[in-house]
């Protein structure tokens, strides 16, 4: 388990250029915290540090956004407006979680809505909104 103390983007970059470094493919990675908290901007930054060249924002309204890159394939879902691990299931998330690739890496926003359908072999990121520019990432893989 790592903590930091996040005290603006530029530290929030740093920390996620080198979570990236640490991914070699396979990994689901769940971010939880309070709206706002900045989970899809650290995602962002751990794509673009990944190589993807896309826009990159946030899957709230169509749940899932899909990236390519030359060494993986990026599914990033955001689970905020799902009620229950029934509706991400109807939506076919289990053809992600459990496709065996380790080309793949995943990214899931509010997977406590999903808990009950995630293994415990991923990698959790808590995020704590402390003000206004302070954050604190805890990373438990």
């Amino acid at each position: 388990m790592e903590k930091a103390i996040i005290k603006n983007l530029k530290e929030t970059k740093m920390l996620a250029k080198k979570f990236a470094k640490l991914l070699i493919g396979g990994e689901t990675v769940l971010l939880n915290g309070d709206l706002g908290a900045g989970k899809t901007t650290f995602i962002k930054y751990v794509l673009q540090e990944l190589g993807v060249k896309e826009n990159i924002t946030s899957p709230t309204f169509t749940i899932m956004h899909e990236y390519k890159t030359k060494k993986f394939d990026i599914y990033h879902f955001d689970m905020y407006r799902l009620s229950n691990s029934k509706e991400a299931i109807a939506f076919g998330i289990e053809e992600y979680l459990f496709q065996d690739s380790s080309r793949k890496l995943i990214f899931i926003e509010w997977a406590e809505n999903i808990s009950d359908i995630i293994n415990d072999q991923c990698i959790k990121i808590n995020i704590k909104f402390i003000d206004e520019n302070k954050r604190e990432f805890e990373i438990i893989r």
